[in-house]
C-alpha cells in the first residue's frame, strides 16, 4: 500500500482490471537523489509505479525510497535478494519495514521461503521471484551448469515462486504464456527488457515490445531507458502507455 492505499498491482492479485498506465513500472536508473527528482518530476503523471535499483538505491540509500514515496507511488526495490536464509528473512523485514510495495528476491527456494517469512508482519509488500534475467540466453544457462531451455527453467523457478507463497515473477516477454499454462497460482507477471517496436533491445536477448508482451500475459511491465534517455520523457511514456492500453483493449476483446 502508500499511504494507506491499496496499489494497482495489489488490485490485479485480487482480479481487478486496472489502467495501464498504473501497469507501467518506471525503472529510476539514476545515480544521484536530485536527478531522480528531476526525472520523477517529468513523468510522475505518466507512468504508475517507481522502481529503484542497485545503482539509486546504492547512493542513496533508504532516504530515496522516502523521497519516492512523497510523490504517492508505489515503491518496487529492485534488489535481487539472495543470501542465506536468515539473513534475508531479516533484510526483507527491514525493506517491509520502510513502505516498500514490491521487493525482488533471486528465483531460489531457500531465499523465497525465507523472504516470505521477511515480510509477515507487512503481508501487502509483495515478493517477486526473478526467474532468468533478460540478458541471459541458453549459452549463459549452459555454461553455468543449468540443463534444459530458457523456458523450463523459467517455468520451474515460477512454480517454485507459487509453492512458497511469493506474489508473482520477473520474467521476460517471452515466457508468460509458458508460465501461464503451467501454473495455476494467480501469479503476477512482471515483464522488464520491454522495447517500444523500433527501438533497440540493448544487452537484453529475450526483449519484447509493450504488446507482445502483453499478449503473452505480462501483467506489468518495466521501462527504464527508453524513457529516461528519450528527449521528451513524459512523452515517451506517454507512446508506452497509449500502446500497452491498445494491447489490453485488444486483449479484452478476444474470445
Amino acid at each position: 500500500m502508500v499511504n494507506g492505499k491499496e496499489t494497482g498491482m495489489e488490485r490485479n492479485i485480487k482480479g481487478s482490471d486496472i489502467p495501464a498506465k498504473e501497469r507501467l513500472v518506471f525503472a529510476l536508473d539514476v545515480p544521484t537523489a536530485k536527478a531522480a527528482e528531476a526525472m520523477l518530476d517529468c513523468v510522475q503523471e505518466t507512468v504508475g509505479v517507481i522502481k529503484i535499483g542497485l545503482e539509486l538505491f546504492t547512493s542513496e540509500g533508504p532516504a530515496v525510497v522516502r523521497m519516492v514515496q512523497r510523490y504517492g507511488k508505489p515503491v518496487f526495490l529492485d534488489l535481487k535478494v539472495l543470501d542465506i536464509a536468515e539473513t534475508v528473512q531479516r533484510t526483507v523485514a527491514r525493506v517491509a519495514d520502510m513502505g516498500v510495495s514490491f521487493l525482488t528476491v533471486h528465483g531460489e527456494r531457500k531465499a523465497l521461503a525465507a523472504a516470505v517469512k521477511g515480510r509477515a508482519n507487512h503481508p501487502e509488500m509483495n515478493i517477486l521471484a526473478v526467474t532468468v534475467l533478460t540478458n541471459l540466453d541458453q549459452a549463459d544457462l549452459r555454461e553455468s551448469g543449468c540443463d534444459g531451455t530458457v523456458e523450463q527453467a523459467v517455468v520451474a523457478r515460477a512454480r517454485m515462486a507459487a509453492e512458497v507463497g511469493c506474489d508473482g515473477v520477473i520474467a521476460s516477454g517471452r515466457e508468460p504464456a509458458a508460465i501461464r499454462s503451467a501454473i495455476a497460482a494467480p501469479l503476477v507477471i512482471v515483464t522488464p527488457g520491454v522495447r517500444p517496436a523500433g527501438r533497440g533491445v540493448d544487452e537484453h536477448n529475450r526483449a519484447a515490445n509493450p504488446r507482445q508482451a502483453i499478449h503473452a500475459g505480462a501483467d506489468y511491465l518495466v521501462v527504464g531507458r527508453p524513457i529516461r534517455d528519450a528527449p521528451d520523457p513524459r512523452a515517451a511514456a506517454q507512446a508506452i502507455v497509449d500502446e500497452m492500453q491498445a494491447a489490453f483493449d485488444q486483449q479484452s476483446l478476444s474470445p
